[in-house]
């Protein structure tokens, strides 16, 4: 595990803490100096571009076993609206950067290299500090084949092993199973659809609009409907009529407590994330899950995909396989430049992706 050393800061923009912010950084390393972006999500409701600022700070003299990365590609969640962090702290964020100036001989100029070092670019990097940080798992890119780096941050990054070990370990998929899938054109339930297939499941979809539907739908998902257009409930009547055996939840909130009712008897849920309910200012209100929960027997289980961190070799190499084989599809939905990193992560929210949202530098 590595340890990023931020520098000091210089020409730091000011921020509003009465709004709450929500802070990028940005580092351009130009004659030393760098720009960065933090965040403080102490947001309320959908976050606005006057949530971002920029910072520019100086980078020091390299010293030994120390390295320098540029980003090439920064990695955009929906998980990022969960983090709190203090007023001017670093938006947390995976990201694959290039080796631009280097004392270290394990990391030499021009290798790419993959970690949480946040919104910021350059980035300092001290590979003989082996304390936990934001950087603690930073790596080299491994070989991808003919795939582009931003792979890295998606279908063979944490998108892809959310999707390989949140579904197979906590669904357990049988052959025949019925599977519900909503968030279904995103990184994540695009490819838990997939794996489903490959595993000879049902696969039933939700996306948000035609465009993502049809593109789910040529996944080979057996059902795809359209939440904003068709009821929830009569599309899951028609589609599993029997009713539901697994479902991977990337949505939660009021979908959430519909998908419930369709539930077999000891129906396995995977709880992988809620971003309907991400930029609620207040809790929402929905029906209370736990009786249909006890009513059903039902084994619902929440994830963090760290749990899994040692066997990530494992779950890359078999999505590396299928994608090889044709079996795995996936999109990347790219924009360019730093600058429009706080523009990206809202585009996201508001559900404009198809795929894996990244931004380019």
């Amino acid at each position: 595990m590595l340890n990023v050393k931020y520098p000091n800061t210089v020409n730091i923009l000011s921020i509003n803490k009465a709004r709450g912010t929500q802070i990028s950084r940005h580092h351009r390393h130009q004659n030393g100096q760098g720009k960065e972006v933090d965040t403080c999500f102490t947001i309320c409701g959908e976050p606005k571009g006057s949530n971002f600022k920029f910072e520019e700070e100086n980078l020091p003299a390299l010293k030994d076993g120390e390295f320098i990365c540029d980003a090439v590609y920064l990695s955009v969640d929906p998980y990022m609206r969960t983090r709190v962090s203090s007023v001017g702290s670093v938006i947390m964020g995976e990201q694959v950067a290039r080796v631009t100036e280097s004392e270290n001989k394990d990391y030499p100029v021009g290798c790419l290299v993959q970690g949480v070092l946040g919104w910021r670019s350059p980035t300092l990097v001290d590979a003989t500090n082996r304390k936990v940080t934001e950087a603690m798992f930073l790596s080299k890119v491994p070989d991808l084949g003919e795939l582009e780096p931003s792979a890295a941050l998606g279908i063979l990054g944490m998108p892809g092993m959310t999707a390989y070990f949140g579904f197979l370990e906590l669904c357990q998929p049988k052959a025949g199973d019925t599977v519900v899938v909503n968030g279904a054109a995103g990184a994540v339930g695009s490819a838990v659809g997939q794996i489903a297939k490959i595993k000879g499941c049902k696969v039933i979809g939700f996306a948000g609009s035609k465009e993502k539907c049809d593109w789910v739908k040529s996944l080979g998902f057996d059902h795809v409907f359209n939440y904003k257009e068709q009821d929830i409930d009569k599309s899951l009547k028609a589609a599993a009529p029997d009713g539901v055996d697994c479902y991977f939840d990337n949505v939660g909130g009021s979908f959430t407590a519909k998908v419930l009712q369709h539930m077999k008897m000891f129906g396995r849920v995977s709880v992988c994330g809620g971003i309907s309910v991400y930029n609620d200012a207040k809790p929402a209100l929905t029906p209370d899950p736990f009786m249909t929960i006890l009513h059903k027997q039902l084994r619902v289980e929440g994830f963090m995909v760290l749990r899994w961190a040692a066997r990530f070799p494992e779950g890359k190499a078999q999505m590396k396989k299928w994608i090889e084989e044709g079996k795995i599809k996936f999109r990347e939905t790219i924009n360019e430049g730093f600058n429009n990193m706080a523009k990206t992560f809202m585009m996201l929210l508001e559900g404009a992706n198809t795929g894996k949202m990244l931004v380019k530098v």
